[in-house]
């Protein structure tokens, strides 16, 4: 089976280097087994999100050469969010909650001054018909959670390795807020599956959100008459020289800083693909080339897929030098 993997940027601000390397990873892996490389755009915050970096976006993946095969909107596909959020309603998956987010706040630091996790005591799921029935009166709308089983999420990180996260240490995930808007889980998890997404490649930061997602992608199964559930490979974060996550300055750093700076978009590509390669790197190899063998399945070899990749300016100078000297 051809790999089928997708870039999900939020148009909500530019892209930059840490976007950069996840969309990397996920066109090089498409490429090296002939797969396809979906864009999509999660504009699902109206409020915030903008035509104009959406078009950055497009804009900056020209600029450094990666294609994609097909791109959508999730604003276009509210309709169809609406129609397995109700299923899920429905089959008792998704809970109604009336706490505004003080009482929320004041739980947590309640729960923590005891020496407790902070996870949702679902109070939302002992509601009577009348307690509901008074909250709305009080003009409270609704936030609604999806219920979690309380077992273990399992799987085989393509990266990482066996996983295993117990769900009943997390708080049920708030899926549509009180306004109705969604939060991001939900409807990713429905367009992974309407693409038939087979890769979800994304940072480590990543690696909890995935128990509540494998148990959201099962209930869609569930209401699908089965499915394949994609494969997971959660990447090690950028790190500066010291082995730190990346400065605020640095780490931020948008695409169009580095063009306005003079910086080559292969310097860029070829530093951060350098960043997941096994072999010895030279600056400026042709990173395109390196799509016939990416070694994304090998980095789950022996201390290499723990390791974090580090981004410096040097290493970007020499890159950008070497580029410029030839």
């Amino acid at each position: 089976m051809k790999p089928i993997v997708r870039f999900a940027p939020s148009p909500t601000g530019k892209l930059h280097v840490g976007n950069v390397r996840t969309a990397l990873m996920n066109w090089l892996y498409a490429a090296s087994a002939g797969g396809e490389f979906i864009l999509r755009i999660d504009d699902t915050d109206t409020g915030r999100s903008t035509k104009a970096y959406e078009d950055g976006i497009k804009r900056d993946l020209s600029w450094l050469g990666m294609d994609w095969g097909s791109s959508f909107n999730q604003s276009d596909r509210f309709d169809i969010y609406d129609a397995y959020a109700q299923n899920l309603i429905d089959k008792g998956y998704l809970y109604a909650c009336y706490e505004t987010a003080e009482e929320l706040d004041r739980q947590r630091k309640i729960l923590r001054a005891q020496s407790k996790p902070p996870v949702y005591d679902r109070t939302g799921l002992r509601l009577t018909d009348e307690q509901r029935a008074k909250f709305e009166a009080e003009g409270r709308k609704p936030h609604w959670r999806f219920k979690l089983s309380g077992k273990t999420a399992s799987w085989d990180d393509v990266v990482r390795g066996p996983q295993n996260i117990d769900t009943s240490s997390l708080s049920d995930p708030v899926l549509i807020r009180g306004d109705g808007t969604y939060l991001y889980t939900l409807p990713s998890v429905v367009d992974d599956i309407d693409s038939n997404i087979t890769h979800i490649i994304r940072g480590e930061d990543h690696v909890t959100n995935s128990g509540a997602q494998i148990e959201i992608f099962e209930a869609l199964f569930a209401q699908n008459g089965g499915g394949l559930m994609p494969k997971f490979a959660h990447t090690p974060l950028l790190v500066g020289r010291d082995g730190k996550g990346l400065s605020k300055r640095l780490g931020s750093l948008s695409m169009d800083q580095l063009r306005d700076q003079g910086v080559e978009p292969l310097a860029i590509c070829s530093l951060l693909a350098k960043s997941v390669r096994l072999t010895r790197w030279r600056p400026g190899l042709a990173w395109r080339n390196w799509s016939r063998n990416f070694p994304l399945l090998k980095l789950a070899a022996p201390r290499r897929a723990l390791m974090r990749p580090s981004w410096t300016w040097s290493m970007l100078a020499c890159c950008t030098r070497h580029l410029i000297a030839r």
